[in-house]
């Protein structure tokens, strides 16, 4: 059995906020595997079920993100789980938008939910970081990871989320080493560039596919009006403009 533990602040005023992108990692986990409904236990939404074969819990702690580790801590005695069997999914100010480390113990870089769980659990559990950036300034901090992601972040979000629930199975199987390449691979490049240089392409051949029809179209007018050739071009191409 596994446990994966996402951080973040209960309640809609938070749930879009950068802070929250360890509820969000959860929630894609949830939704892709088909897990059970989140129900009310050790102070946390808990939801469970199997992954690729690997049973897993899945936990949000409502205590907000300072009083977290109470929760996880509650959890794991319960389910008799040591640290190396849990996973959690945290925001990180040190890495850029969009990139996402692993690693177990450490230190917990100021994060106030993971030095909560240090304090109740230690420092040997697996940690699967997920950048957020930094503003620039530590006076812009806490506006900057208590604020909502920009629209223009929605893409690289999309994107990583997807992968996050995509290769949960390898979290579960205790395979962080593993679950970052495949991260990595899925989310390399800018997607969003990807995707405007794909619609330049189409752009760029549909006017060539107008100009065929246009052309044969053209053609159409030189051939007589009445007639069998008539009939079959005008059924091909439609009457000229």
């Amino acid at each position: 059995m596994h446990l994966l533990v996402g951080l973040g602040n209960p309640g809609k005023k938070y749930q879009a906020h950068r802070h929250n992108v360890g509820f969000m990692a959860v929630d894609a986990i949830a939704n892709r595997h088909n897990l059970s409904p989140y129900r009310s236990k050790f102070n946390a939404e808990m939801s469970e079920g199997a992954i690729d074969g690997e049973r897993v819990i899945l936990l949000k702690p409502q205590t907000f993100m300072n009083d977290s580790g109470t929760s996880v801590a509650a959890a794991a005695k319960f389910f008799k789980l040591s640290p190396a069997d849990i996973t959690v999914l945290y925001d990180e100010l040190d890495l850029a938008p969009g990139k996402l480390r692993v690693k177990t113990g450490g230190g917990n870089g100021g994060h106030n939910g993971i030095r909560s769980m240090e304090a109740h659990l230690g420092k040997d559990f697996h940690r699967v970081r997920i950048g957020i950036g930094h503003p620039g300034h530590k006076d812009r901090v806490h506006s900057h990871v208590l604020g909502d992601f920009a629209k223009a972040d929605q893409q690289w979000l999309d994107d990583l989320l997807d992968a996050i629930a995509d290769n949960a199975g390898l979290l579960a199987a205790g395979n962080g080493a593993n679950f970052m390449n495949k991260i990595a691979l899925a989310t390399q490049g800018d997607k969003s560039d990807n995707h405007s240089a794909k619609k330049q392409a189409a752009n760029k051949t549909a006017p060539k596919a107008q100009s065929h029809i246009h052309q044969a179209r053209q053609s159409n007018k030189k051939m007589p009006d009445k007639g069998p050739m008539a009939d079959m071009l005008n059924k091909l191409f439609g009457k000229g403009e």
